[in-house]
């Protein structure tokens, strides 16, 4: 290799002169900053030092005086002015969000405030479907939370904060983070959501492609195209109810965002509006000095559980709910408080993934989203309208100024005239609802495969294969994976164990111990879009995305490397699984085999003497960061805990083995 060859392997040959234009001093802002006395004395010198950040970056020293507010924001990837990409973000989701972090800082400055601001972004759980980024993904989540507080702390100046986040993983973290804030005025703004392709499929459905082409039910090129258009507008969050917009939708419950936030579609005018309001909002709880453990309370956590029952949300807001509790210092909901609700609050929303039409996340927008619905629900007196909220007005104030709004009766009305969609089909109330056969959102059955307990969304199982009583039953034998991927390929109709009509498909090792607790979106989505997918039953120890529907259990516990008794099934068992949408009860047992029933003591004492299957094991490609959060948030109480990082118990447990190992 000669000379010229070497520098230009080594990226040091010479291609712009400009390079050598440079200096090692400048003159420096001009001007100076103006300080009392007092604080020239007194202030600490990170506070002095930040004036001269501050300046250094082409802040006015003469604009110092107003109050300093701190945008956190999820924003991802690098945009030309024109929107097209520099470089591409994870997802649409986060996308934008730097539109909105722009308004916000605008109208923050224009009140006389200085802001602030920084961004954690945030992967997508649809891109991550299927592969080992989803081992990262719930584990992201607490990560993400602890960066976005301690981004929070290290500005001590800041006296109020402003947070723009929108999809899975950054609405949660984004949420845990504000209820740290206990001391300080803080207003969450949702990234609002993605439209639907006018000829196409949503991003749910869309997601199911591969396994409908291996089928036979789709053709290549009518699946390149569905690919092609699902996300039809290039921000905000999937079409759907999953765990983004369900986020959305309760961190305005909880009355961290302004009424009629969650949902709007992003890059239009009212969600840049939304940015608008948000910031003015703001600075209205600082002006009157409303914090934030004034606003995230018992009351405030009981409505998000009902307005969540309502709207028949993701489940895996039961464990983001939780964390978000944990960390305002209020107590964790339960299954028992879960169970209570659901049994008391009737799903009011037709919005996908659940029927009976299914709407988009838009359309539940322009019929009056959060708003609308909890008005059906103070009717019902289901909803604690004395909380207060980030207007510095409690909800039944929101409410009755929603109720006779402008706003509320030309975005029905816009609804109407674009989509012939009348608002009162996509949010009913309680007698229309009960009409059109929906019934309440979650159910956590029990049983010798679930003693701690599992859920499943019930009110999105196919109503053409419950019976009469309102009973879902299936009695079948168990195709046992423990994997995904085998998962999978046995669904698409690969290899030697296929499923068919009438099983039950075992899938363990999945939890946070094996797996991160992934989400296994694929077999769900497959099985709801497939013909027959509706007579296979999924019992996991994993979790769901939001958009999964039908007869898929998950989160049950013990998880199989706990020595979950799911743990213990093998291929040929028999499961009975039994679930009642009316009285929200059910079970999930495993009952002997095809030509050996067992009774009830029989089963329990077959599965006690049994050992876990010799297959079963962490999976080989999970990553240390991740072991080490599985094992930190199940000494916090594991995923009906919230999967949060206990300080008390981690360091109370750590201090006991440390004895223990110190005593041998």
């Amino acid at each position: 290799m000669n000379s010229d060859e070497l520098l230009q392997s080594t990226q040091l040959s010479i291609t712009d002169k400009s390079i050598f234009n440079i200096k090692t001093n400048a003159d420096g802002p001009r001007g100076s900053i103006g300080l009392s006395e007092e604080a020239l004395k007194h202030a600490p010198s990170g506070d002095l030092f930040g004036l001269s950040q501050n300046v250094g970056m082409g802040w006015s020293p003469q604009d110092f005086l107003g109050p300093q507010f701190l945008i956190l924001n999820s924003h991802g990837g690098i945009r030309k002015e024109d929107g097209s990409p520099i470089a591409l973000g994870y997802h649409t989701g986060h996308w934008e969000i730097g539109l909105l972090a722009k308004r916000t800082a605008e109208v923050i400055k224009a009140q006389g405030g200085i802001p602030f601001a920084a961004h954690v972004s945030d992967p997508c759980d649809g891109r991550s479907q299927g592969t080992t980024a989803m081992f990262d993904s719930l584990a992201y989540r607490n990560d993400a939370s602890l960066v976005l507080r301690r981004l929070a702390r290290s500005l001590p100046t800041a006296e109020g904060i402003l947070a723009i986040a929108t999809c899975d993983k950054s609405m949660p973290a984004m949420m845990m983070a504000l209820a740290e804030m206990r001391d300080k005025p803080t207003i969450l703004v949702p990234g609002g959501v993605t439209l639907s392709a006018t000829d196409g499929e949503d991003a749910g459905k869309a997601q199911s492609v591969g396994i409908r082409y291996a089928q036979g039910e789709i053709e290549k090129e009518k699946a390149e195209e569905i690919l092609c258009r699902t996300c039809a507008t290039p921000g905000g969050g999937c079409q759907f109810l999953g765990t983004a917009a369900t986020s959305q939708v309760i961190g305005e419950a909880l009355g961290l965002s302004l009424p009629h936030s969650a949902l709007s579609p992003s890059g239009f005018s009212v969600w840049l509006e939304l940015g608008t309001r948000s910031a003015k909002a703001l600075r209205n709880l600082h002006k009157n000095k409303i914090m934030t453990s004034q606003i995230m309370t018992e009351q405030a956590l009981k409505n998000a559980m009902i307005v969540h029952a309502a709207c028949g949300g993701s489940s895996n807001l039961i464990i983001h709910l939780a964390a978000i509790a944990y960390h305002a210092g209020l107590k964790r909901p339960t299954v028992q408080d879960w169970d209570k609700v659901n049994q008391l609050v009737p799903r009011l929303v037709d919005v996908l993934p659940n029927g009976p039409n299914g709407y988009s996340t838009a359309q539940f927008f322009l019929a009056g989203g959060v708003p609308e619905l909890m008005l059906k629900l103070r009717d019902l007196d289901l909803l604690e309208t004395n909380a207060l909220t980030c207007t510095g007005l409690t909800i039944e104030d929101n409410l009755n100024a929603w109720e006779k709004s402008d706003r509320r009766k030309k975005f029905q009305e816009i609804l109407f005239k674009q989509d012939k969609v009348d608002p009162n089909e996509v949010i009913y109330s309680k007698d229309r609802a009960m009409a059109k056969g929906m019934t309440s959102t979650l159910c956590f059955p029990i049983g010798n495969l679930a003693p701690e307990g599992a859920v499943i969304k019930s009110t999105a199982i196919d109503s053409s294969v419950v019976d009469t009583d309102g009973v879902y039953r299936l009695t079948g034998p168990a195709k046992v994976f423990s994997t995904e991927k085998d998962a999978v390929r046995a669904v698409k109709g690969l290899g030697n164990k296929i499923i068919e009509k009438g099983d039950v498909i075992i899938l363990y090792g999945r939890g946070p111990i094996g797996a991160g607790m992934e989400e296994v979106a694929q077999v769900a989505l497959a099985l709801k879009h497939l013909d027959w997918g509706k007579h296979v039953a999924l019992l996991t120890d994993a979790r769901f995305s939001g958009v999964s529907s039908g007869a898929c259990i998950g989160h049950i516990s013990p998880e199989a490397l706990a020595n979950g008794p799911i743990g213990k099934i093998r291929d040929g068992d028999f499961i009975r699984i039994e679930i009642d949408r009316e009285k929200l009860c059910g079970s999930i047992n495993f009952i002997g085999s095809e030509n050996q029933k067992l009774d009830e003591n029989s089963a329990m004492t077959e599965l006690n003497n049994r050992k876990l299957n010799q297959e079963l094991c962490h999976d080989p490609r999970i990553h240390n960061d991740t072991r080490l959060w599985a094992t930190l948030q199940n000494v916090g109480g594991g995923a009906w805990g919230g999967c949060i990082y206990d300080t008390d118990k981690i360091i109370e447990t750590i201090n006991a083995g440390m004895d223990a190992l110190g005593k041998k």
